[in-house]
C-alpha cells in the first residue's frame, strides 16, 4: 500500500489539536479507497501551551498520529524541514493546524497527481479576514520578488502542498540553515498544478504571525533568492560617485569665475546627512547578506529535538 504523509507545523496550537485530526480523518475515507494508508505527523515547535499533551493523548488513541517536539521554538521552516525529514510517505502534504488549509481539497489534489504532477499547489484568491495594510504590503512582497528573482513566488501562495517523493527529496536536498520555503518550492521546479479557494479564516487562537515577523520573513526570502539588492547598493554607490566629480567641476568653474562666496551651512549638513545615509543603507544590505553568510558557515542544526513520537 501507498503512503501519504499529513506534515503538520503547530506553535501553541492546543485549541486546534484534536480539531485538526477529526476534520483530516473526516475526508481522507476518499485514500482508503484507492488504497492510501494516511499517517499524521505533527510538528511541535516549541510550544508553551499544552499542544503536545493533546498529541500524545491522540497518539494513544490512534498510531498513525506521530510527533517530533522541539528544544525551543525553532520557527515554521525549520519544523516544515523537520517533517518532510520526519514523513515515510511515497506522497506528502503540509498543513496548518489552525484549519485554514481545508482538507476536502485533498481528494482533488491527489487526482492532479494522477494525471501526472509532480507537486499540487493551493493559493488564496482573496485575503478576507485579513488587515488591508498587511494585505497591501503582501502583494508588494510577490511583485517585487518575482521582479527581482528568477524563482517564481506565485501571489497568495500557501504552504499547503501535496508532493510526490522525488520533490520532498529535492526539497530536503537543500539543506541551507535560512530557509525560505516558498522560494525553495519554486526553485526546485518539477511540475505543478495551482488549486485556488477563497481565504478560510482561523478555527480557533490567533495567528502567530505579526506585521514585524512578515517583515523579516520578507527580508530572508529577497536575500535568500535574489542579489538584486546588492546591485542596487552598488548603482547608488557609482551614481553619487559621478555627482561628486560633476559637483566639483561646477564649484572650481564657479570659484574662478565669480570668486568664492561663503555658502550656508544647512545645505551642506543636508548633503552630508543624504550621503551618510546612502551609505549606511548599502551598507546595510551587504551586512544582510553577510550575516547569511556567516549563519551559513556556523553549520548549526536547522532544529534540535526534544521528544520524538
Amino acid at each position: 500500500m501507498k503512503l501519504l504523509s499529513v506534515i503538520v507545523p503547530c506553535y501553541n496550537e492546543e485549541e486546534n489539536i484534536r480539531d485538526f485530526y477529526e476534520e483530516l480523518f473526516k475526508n481522507t475515507s476518499f485514500f482508503d479507497e484507492k488504497g492510501i494508508e494516511v499517517e499524521l505527523i505533527y510538528i511541535d515547535d516549541g510550544s508553551t501551551d499544552r499542544t503536545v499533551e493533546e498529541v500524545k493523548k491522540l497518539h494513544e488513541q490512534d498510531s498513525r498520529v506521530h510527533m517530533v517536539s522541539f528544544s525551543r521554538n525553532f520557527g515554521k521552516e525549520a519544523a516544515i524541514y523537520a517533517g518532510l525529514q520526519k514523513a515515510k510517505g511515497d506522497l506528502a502534504v503540509l498543513m496548518d493546524a489552525d484549519l485554514q488549509d481545508p482538507p476536502a481539497l485533498l481528494p482533488d489534489m491527489y487526482a492532479y497527481i494522477e494525471q501526472g504532477y509532480d507537486s499540487v499547489a493551493t493559493r488564496r484568491v482573496t485575503r478576507k479576514g485579513e488587515p488591508p495594510v498587511r494585505s497591501f504590503f503582501a502583494r508588494m512582497f510577490y511583485r517585487i520578488m518575482n521582479k527581482i528573482s528568477k524563482t517564481e513566488i506565485v501571489d497568495g501562495a500557501r504552504d499547503y502542498r501535496l508532493m510526490t517523493r522525488q520533490v520532498v527529496e529535492a526539497i530536503l536536498a537543500m539543506s541551507e540553515y535560512n530557509r525560505f520555503t516558498k522560494g525553495i518550492f519554486g526553485w526546485v521546479g518539477y511540475k505543478t498544478k495551482w488549486l485556488e479557494y477563497e481565504n478560510i479564516e482561523r478555527r480557533k487562537g490567533e495567528t502567530k504571525w505579526s506585521f514585524w515577523k512578515l517583515f523579516v520573513y520578507s527580508l530572508e526570502g529577497i536575500t535568500a533568492f535574489s542579489t538584486v539588492p546588492l546591485t542596487v547598493a552598488a548603482v547608488m554607490g557609482a551614481l553619487f560617485c559621478v555627482m561628486a566629480f560633476v559637483l566639483i567641476i561646477v564649484i572650481i568653474v564657479r570659484t574662478l569665475i565669480f570668486g568664492d562666496p561663503t555658502s550656508g551651512w544647512p545645505s551642506l549638513v543636508c548633503i552630508i546627512l543624504l550621503v551618510s545615509g546612502v551609505q549606511l543603507f548599502c551598507l546595510g544590505i551587504v551586512g544582510q547578506y553577510l550575516s547569511k553568510t556567516y549563519m551559513e558557515v556556523k553549520r548549526r542544526p536547522i532544529y534540535l529535538v526534544k521528544e520524538d513520537l
